[in-house]
């Protein structure tokens, strides 16, 4: 009983997440047509099917790569590390070294807060309202204290995250599916999408904190004591460092409820007893942090988060399509209270309600957010200050560029999504979809941005590794006449 039990609830998480790649499949080419096909047709057609040939033809070596000398695999993988990092590195060089938005407010509020200057001024200043920033913004007076002001510092930090992400993917991968081909195609799909890597060159809290998540996630399929209590510490730490921790909490307490609780078609109580270790680390840890920081006059507000209803002002916002909109920001007064802000925005969520309500427009705000969020492109390059040192052209090119890389993502994790029905892998590949799927709903009411998907790209490639392994298989099976008969 409860073994059939878990396998409907299993095939109800794999058909969501067939529904969500196929609803970012259609919008994805929405999106391309209207923007990219419209204006020069023959151009990008061609240029998209160059990219898939490309993709392809590599995944297709790749796989054809002997998988059963441990030397040669650690070989292809620290060589597909290395060139990683080396495009990475060019990247930075490439973009100017100027900080933006949020990234700017981090990095040149670091050093005035090493001199004990005060971080906010007022009520509704960043740091006092989204005092959970203060957790990233400890690691940028790190860096400083440890390699002095220089930016150059924050970025190959970040390309060392990033290669560590592509690294426990890898991992991750063989963990699940226990298959070096896949895993080798998970990290092709993570080095070519420029929209995911773009933002080293910015003092980005994304890159540290997916790796962190990532490692909890990586620990806790471990299944050992030891890897529970270092999953705590990770997940303390990426939780500190980018406040997305409850979406990835929610994931892993249902993942524990449903695959660990429930374990071979009987209650496994010794598993709530696992879980509780990761929890209970990270609840002490984490209110230890924000109790330090607390007394230490850094921010009198600790790690909390005063003003959680402004994500809902701007992504319920019609007008803006769940977008930050400086007009809308124009109307609030900055200055007064936090009590007197916070009446003004339950009365603007109300009336951006009753906005929505008035004309039954809650699918079509949910449809862009979605496409924004995912189908469309990542405005991660547009955060890295890429026009100050570069022409217009040259713009619009690496734009499109990135683009491609994204669109890679979005066509091979769709075809992976439908080939998990008939797919081998263990449970452990829903510890990376729950999450996800979590992530995919909030988002749903909250403020949106094309760069906020950086943390789930990874669980993205996983999926897209399944569709590329799919496709090259594929032609391999019709070259040689054999295929993968471990799959």
């Amino acid at each position: 009983m409860i073994d059939k039990f878990q396998k409907v609830i299993s095939w109800i998480i794999l058909i969501c997440v067939a529904i969500y790649t196929s609803i970012v499949f259609i919008q994805m080419w929405q999106n391309y047509f209207q923007k990219y096909l419209v204006t020069e047709p023959v151009k990008n057609v061609l240029m998209l099917l160059v990219a898939l040939v490309v993709a392809i033809g590599i995944g297709y070596l790749l796989i054809r790569l002997r998988t059963d000398n441990t030397n040669l695999n650690r070989l292809v993988l620290i060589t597909m590390l290395a060139l990683f990092a080396v495009i990475a590195i060019f990247w930075i060089n490439f973009v100017p070294p100027e900080q933006v938005s949020d990234f700017h407010k981090f990095w040149f509020t670091a050093p005035d807060a090493l001199k004990g200057k005060a971080i906010y001024a007022f009520d509704n200043d960043y740091f006092s309202k989204w005092a959970y920033q203060t957790g990233f913004l400890l690691y940028v007076m790190t860096i400083i204290k440890i390699f002095g002001y220089h930016i150059a510092a924050i970025q190959y930090l970040n390309v060392i995250y990033q290669v560590l992400i592509l690294l426990v993917t890898y991992k991750l991968v063989v963990k699940i599916f226990d298959n070096i081909k896949i895993a080798r195609l998970s990290v092709l799909l993570l080095m070519i999408d420029l929209d995911w890597f773009a933002l080293n060159s910015q003092a980005d809290n994304q890159y540290l904190g997916s790796l962190m998540f990532l490692l909890t996630f990586y620990l806790i399929l471990q299944d050992k004591y030891w890897t529970y209590i270092l999953a705590g510490l990770t997940l303390t730490l990426g939780a500190i460092i980018r406040p997305i921790g409850p979406v990835i909490i929610a994931g892993i307490v249902v993942f524990a409820i449903l695959y660990m609780l429930l374990n071979n078609n009987k209650f496994n109580w010794v598993a709530i007893g696992k879980i509780a270790i990761v929890l209970g680390i990270y609840l002490v840890l984490f209110s230890g942090v924000s109790m330090l920081v607390k007394s230490s006059g850094l921010n009198g507000y600790g790690l909390s988060n005063r003003d959680s209803e402004w994500k809902f002002v701007i992504g319920l916002d019609y007008n803006s399509k769940g977008q930050y909109d400086q007009g809308l920001v124009n109307t609030f007064d900055l200055n007064a209270d936090r009590a007197k802000m916070s009446k003004q925005e339950k009365q603007v969520i109300s009336d951006n309600i009753k906005n929505i309500k008035q004309d039954h427009r809650w699918l079509d705000l949910f449809q862009e957010k979605n496409a924004i969020l995912w189908a469309k492109e990542s405005n991660g390059i547009s955060f890295t200050g890429l026009t100050v040192n570069h022409s217009p052209k040259t713009v619009k090119n690496i734009n499109y560029v990135g683009y491609l890389g994204s669109i890679m993502i979005v066509i091979f994790s769709w075809i992976g999504s439908l080939r998990l029905f008939k797919f081998k892998f263990n449970k452990g590949i829903y510890l990376l979809l729950l999450p996800l799927m979590a992530f995919v709903i909030v988002q749903l009411l909250i403020e949106v941005q094309g760069r906020y998907r950086i943390e789930f790209i990874p669980t993205l490639a996983v999926l897209g590794s399944i569709g590329l392994f799919t496709i090259c298989d594929w032609i391999k099976s019709k070259w040689s006449g054999t295929n993968d008969r471990s799959v």
